[in-house]
């Protein structure tokens, strides 16, 4: 089993870097370099542009020499922690130029609190429902819940959000966009502003977790029936085993497989599909920033998202292939 880990982080170190080069020609394909970018920004806007400066920046970041040194000089900066540099900036005018890590660190943070309770909420919901439903099948808790899960399907999440700020304004008179109230917008940590994350939190969890969890129901649902209905079981109940004891010492344990398997997209999902939902509900996370880093040809912003989305690929299967060694001890990993 420990070879194995070893063997599996080699691995996911080599596919990070294999993504490394692929979100570096992400940066390279538009036509110029980021200050041109920004150069061109100002100029539309009629500010006065200081061509000695703009070399001056190339030459720090290296975008005067070739590409294979150009990439060097980038990922040895990012392993040092300068992203690059940023042009532009959710809700801002292209005014100045930013470093990337800037840009991001605070909005990093909010995301990974934001995705790490997504998660929480998503897993506590869908296993123990899913095993009701499938214990319980055909009875009026199992249409219930079947209906609940293909709404949540069905809706979009954007449009899920939308539904809930309008109840809390009208009903409420409350505003649920956001993750910190305005007194705690730009206030330095504390436990009080940690509270009023936690209070703001849940609206968001239930609108990006509402179609995962909807879906992990009928997975969870599907295989346990499946396991339900095999002779081990069978074979179980016959000599006198509580039927609870029963499907949660045994076919919960292989029904749960393909719901452990999924964290390996579950990490970069939340962060990518939830650009939408963040803007609508005014997230500080970084979905905005990629979609402004798109629209805005911002290609250091957009390149470091891009791999920060493979890296959590990497790192959320990695994490799969262990938790599915620790959870069904049928899986050997002896080669």
């Amino acid at each position: 089993m420990a070879a194995y880990i070893v063997r599996r982080v080699l691995l996911a170190l080599f596919t990070a870097w294999v993504i490394s080069v692929l979100a570096w020609f992400v940066i390279e394909i538009p036509p110029g370099d980021n200050v041109q970018h920004f150069l061109d920004r100002q100029m539309q806007m009629g500010t006065a542009v200081d061509l000695r400066v703009a070399d001056e920046v190339r030459r720090h970041f290296g975008l005067d020499k070739p590409q294979y040194q150009r990439y060097a000089i980038w990922l040895g900066r990012l392993l040092r922690g300068d992203l690059g540099l940023a042009i532009s900036e959710p809700g801002e005018q292209y005014l100045a130029a930013v470093p990337v890590r800037s840009l991001v660190s605070n909005r990093i943070w909010t995301t990974i609190t934001l995705t790490g309770f997504t998660i929480v909420v998503t897993w506590t919901f869908a296993i123990p429902v899913g095993i009701y439903s499938a214990v319980r099948q055909h009875t009026v808790g199992d249409y219930a819940f079947t209906f609940v899960g293909f709404a949540g399907l069905a809706v979009p999440d954007f449009l899920l959000g939308l539904i809930l700020m309008y109840i809390g304004l009208a009903y409420f008179g409350q505003s649920v966009g956001g993750l910190f109230s305005p007194q705690y917008q730009d206030a330095p940590l504390s436990v009080a502003k940690l509270r009023d994350l936690l209070a703001h939190l849940w609206i968001p969890a239930i609108v990006l977790g509402t179609a995962g969890t909807a879906g992990l129901i009928r997975i969870m649902r599907n295989n346990l029936l499946d396991e339900l209905g095999k002779p081990y079981v069978v074979t179980a109940r016959a000599k006198g085993l509580t039927s609870w004891r029963l499907i949660m010492k045994y076919p919960v344990r292989v029904a749960v497989n393909p719901l452990v398997s999924t964290v390996g997209y579950l990490l970069p999902g939340l962060v990518s599909g939830s650009v939408i939902v963040s803007v609508v509900l005014g997230l500080p996370t970084l979905g905005p920033v990629f979609l402004y880093a798109i629209q805005g040809e911002d290609v250091h912003t957009a390149g470091f998202i891009v791999l920060l989305l493979g890296v959590l690929t990497v790192a959320g299967t990695l994490i799969s292939d262990i938790l599915l060694a620790v959870v069904d001890p049928r899986i050997k990993y002896t080669q």
